[in-house]
This record gives C-alpha cells, sequence and structure tokens, in this order.
C-alpha cells in the first residue's frame, strides 16, 4: 500500500457524532440518525481537508477481547452492559445509539468505504495493524490517546485528535507528545500504563502518576529499564518508588501485552482505495431515503467524485 493512508477509529468517531448531533435530527420515521449523519460529516470533512489515497473505517469486531480480560479482570469491566458466554460481551451503549450502528454499517459498505474488523480484536489492534504495514504516510483518526503510541515521526504517522468535532483537530506528532508527555510515541504506551488508565478499567503503579512516569522513563529508557532499576540497589529510584513498583510487579508483567496494540493481526483482503463512487449506488439510494440521510451523504460523494 503507498499514498496517504487514513485509518478511522470508527467508534470513536461515531460516539463523537452521537454526543455533537442534535437527537432531533431523525430519519422520516422518527428514528434519531444524528451519528449516521455526523459520521458521514466527519467522513466528509476529513477527505475534504486531508485527501488521503486510501481510507479504512475500522471497527470493534470485539471490544473487550477475552485474552486481555485473562490478564487484567477489571480491563474495561465497567463499562460491560451484559455478558456473553462464547461471544464478545455487550457494551454499554445509549439506547438511540445502538440501532444506528447497523445503519453506519450498511452505508458505508453502499458508499464502498473499506470497513475492516477482525474477531477477537479491537479497532485499535485493526489500526495497529494497517500502520506496520503502510509504506506510505498514514493519519490515524481517533479520539482515544491510547493511539499516540503509534506516533512515528520517521515513518510518517501521526494521529489526528479531535479537540472540536473533525474542523478542529490535534495534529500529534513526536514533537507533541515530548513536549506534552515527556516521551515519544515508543513510549507512551509505557507511560500510560504506569500510571493507569481509569477510562479502560488499567490500575497503573499506586503513586505513579503521569509526571512521575515521564521521570522515570526519560532515566531508565522504558519499563524494562525501570524494572532493572528496581533489582539494582544502586539505581536512582526513591525508596517509595522502590517499593511501589515491586509490589506492581504481577500487573507489569501482563500490562505491556494489554495496553500496547496489536501489530500482527490477521486482516481481510480488502480494497481499500478511496471510492469516487458508489459501490452500490441502489443500495445506497435506498438506504438515503429510508434514513433521510440528505445533505450529509450528498455532500460526501460530491467531494468523493470531486
Amino acid at each position: 500500500m503507498t499514498g496517504r493512508l487514513m485509518l478511522l477509529d470508527t467508534a470513536s468517531l461515531y460516539f463523537r457524532a452521537y454526543f455533537g448531533v442534535p437527537d432531533s435530527v431523525r430519519a422520516p420515521d422518527g428514528t434519531p440518525v444524528n451519528a449516521v449523519r455526523g459520521l458521514l460529516d466527519f467522513i466528509d470533512r476529513l477527505v475534504k481537508d486531508h485527501r488521503p489515497d486510501h481510507l479504512v473505517a475500522c471497527m470493534d469486531a470485539d471490544w473487550r477481547p477475552r485474552w486481555r480480560v485473562d490478564l487484567i479482570p477489571t480491563y474495561k469491566a465497567h463499562r460491560v452492559a451484559e455478558e456473553h458466554t462464547g461471544a464478545p460481551d455487550a457494551e454499554e451503549v445509549p439506547d438511540t445509539l445502538a440501532p444506528q450502528v447497523p445503519v453506519i454499517d450498511e452505508v458505508l459498505d453502499a458508499i464502498g468505504i473499506a470497513r475492516v474488523g477482525v474477531a477477537e480484536y479491537e479497532a485499535d489492534d485493526v489500526i495497529g495493524t494497517f500502520t506496520a504495514r503502510a509504506r506510505g504516510p498514514v493519519d490515524i483518526v481517533t479520539g482515544d490517546r491510547d493511539l499516540y503510541q503509534l506516533v512515528d515521526d520517521e515513518r510518517r504517522v501521526r494521529v489526528l485528535y479531535p479537540l472540536k468535532g473533525v474542523g478542529t483537530l490535534q495534529v500529534t506528532d513526536e514533537t507533541l507528545l515530548r513536549e506534552k508527555y515527556g516521551v515519544d510515541g515508543r513510549g507512551y504506551a509505557d507511560l500510560a500504563l504506569l500510571r493507569g488508565d481509569p477510562s479502560d478499567g488499567l490500575p497503573g503503579v499506586a503513586g505513579i502518576g503521569e509526571k512521575t512516569a515521564a521521570k522515570l522513563l526519560a532515566e531508565f529508557g522504558d519499563l524494562a529499564g525501570i524494572m532493572a532499576a528496581v533489582d539494582d540497589p544502586g539505581a536512582k529510584l526513591t525508596p517509595s518508588q522502590r517499593k511501589r513498583l515491586t509490589e506492581a510487579r504481577p500487573y507489569l508483567a501482563v500490562a505491556p501485552k494489554v495496553v500496547r496494540v496489536a501489530d500482527d493481526v490477521p486482516l481481510p483482503e480488502v480494497g481499500t482505495v478511496l471510492p469516487d463512487a458508489p459501490r452500490d449506488p441502489a443500495a445506497l439510494a435506498g438506504l438515503a431515503r429510508r434514513w433521510g440521510l440528505g445533505g450529509s451523504l450528498d455532500r460526501l460523494l460530491t467531494t468523493l467524485t470531486s
């Protein structure tokens, strides 16, 4: 794959669309379609502003993979709406958003925008694998800071982080990461697992906040270097830091696999080139009528064909 690749953290974007567009935006039958239309508007703006050659809507086939939960049982546990045996647990999703997700899937498919989710993996892992395979520049569009770990100036990988809609994006490169967090992309995962993340149910190391984690990484290089320092009586650690890191050793032994996105997901063969015409015009026209997609869809199609 050559040319500029844009990877969408689709759930992150349609959640933002849902909360950013009034639920008075409805289909002819009265069903809310604010997330659907908002996402189409987002994609339109992203394509206009950044002109990717390839575009992939990356999906959560499993938003809470069992292999991550087996390592850290609290992983996203507070967001489980219903536990399922032999299938992904149901995530807490607003009642009027859940019915819009299948509509989003159908509309993207009819337009011809590649939509990729892989069983037992999160969208982050799909993004990580596409990024690892890319040969050209990569723009990752997400409201999830976890993906900062993929930022790599040498490989021209950056994260476009929405500050207000997608009209105002924080272009996240290694310079910005060093200014804000004191680490580069490679170091961000270690920073995240040390400080913890309540939104993902990651406990972190007690007493080690973001600033302390950044200082430790600056001093010792990475998590392995920090843990080697714990075992070295001459290393520059305070007694409190040494004690807390020692107590957290079981967590720190498994946290890297949970926090770091996978880069070896078995991706399906899929065409990622940005379409210049709908894949299924008849199906798309039917969806537009049924769900009242109006100007949101029209604008995106005009952008794709221009």
